[in-house]
């Protein structure tokens, strides 16, 4: 664990999956999100219940008994106050006493209805990101360009996870086929505009729903699974597509899109596919695929 404390209001805050260089205290302060650097300090408390340690030499506590760690390599959590270094599960600092009591960080936002279900989802932060998460499906509403940063931290935590770990989760990585999944065009929780589909880096399979105004949102499991297709080699060799690119790509897909919804024929190529023939929806996305879900 990593904690920062404010110097006005002493609150603590952990900070170990948090990526912003600076956060709001409770109190208002503005704090940094900076790395501390331990120092090696006599023992003076215990680290389970805080009493005094008489004896340098003692190995336990005369008050509760407990272990009292003195392995420098084990010491990993750093006090925020005194900056002395402690075991990872103590309570209180070594060193100075003070005990370790981390709040969660404030996060701006305000509650939007999920995409999925309706309900209503409130905002909190995933690894120093303002996310919205609904409580039934688990879905995940990203405003703006924190999606980047969140499938940075995503991609970190999954660098940080155990080998068995990784494989637990098993993206699909190549070949995959998103016609051959269940269609369904999202509202977008702030514009109530449908969203357009998109096939995450044109070959991971995984279809993450963008509205280019407001954010994205991501279905249960899909942040892992991005994460995962980045980790497993999915960007090697990609060509990088240029911001005039995307434009064209995103105005050809709303173009497509509109001609659907008002019952207009849909040209990809030689082919025709129109709103309520040849399968309906699906007959569409089976036609315009390349030019409406592959960005």
């Amino acid at each position: 664990m990593r904690l920062v404390a404010c110097s006005t209001c002493h609150a603590q805050y952990d900070v170990t999956n948090v990526i912003v260089e600076e956060f709001p205290c409770r109190c208002g302060e503005t704090l940094r999100n900076r790395l501390l650097k331990g120092v090696e300090v006599a023992v003076q408390r215990c680290s389970s219940c805080g009493a005094i340690v008489t004896n340098p030499s003692d190995e336990s506590c005369d008050y509760c008994d407990a272990i009292i760690e003195r392995d420098f390599d084990k010491l990993s959590l750093i006090c925020p106050e005194c900056y002395s270094r402690n075991a990872e599960q103590s309570r209180f600092c070594t060193g100075c006493g003070v005990g370790f009591q981390p709040e969660a960080i404030q996060v701006s936002g305000k509650e939007l209805p999920c995409p999925e279900c309706e309900r209503l989802m409130p905002p909190t932060a995933i690894a120093g990101v303002s996310v919205n998460e609904c409580g039934k499906c688990h879905g995940l509403w990203v405003t703006g360009n924190a999606f980047d940063l969140l499938v940075n931290r995503a991609i970190e935590a999954r660098k940080n996870n155990h080998a068995l770990q990784l494989g637990e989760v098993k993206p699909r990585v190549s070949g995959a086929n998103p016609v051959q999944q269940q269609v369904q065009y999202r509202r977008c929780p702030c514009c109530e505009g449908f969203m357009h589909r998109r096939n995450y880096r044109k070959r991971s399979g995984i279809i993450i729903d963008q509205c280019a105004d407001h954010g994205t949102w991501l279905d249960a499991d899909e942040l892992e699974q991005i994460a995962g297709f980045v980790l497993s080699g999915g960007l090697a060799d990609q060509p990088s597509q240029s911001a005039e690119e995307k434009r064209e790509a995103e105005k050809r897909a709303a173009q497509a899109f509109e001609r659907y919804t008002t019952g207009e024929s849909v040209f990809v190529g030689e082919k025709k596919s129109s709103r309520g023939t040849g399968g309906g929806i699906l007959g569409f996305l089976t036609d315009a695929l390349e030019t409406i879900l592959i960005d």
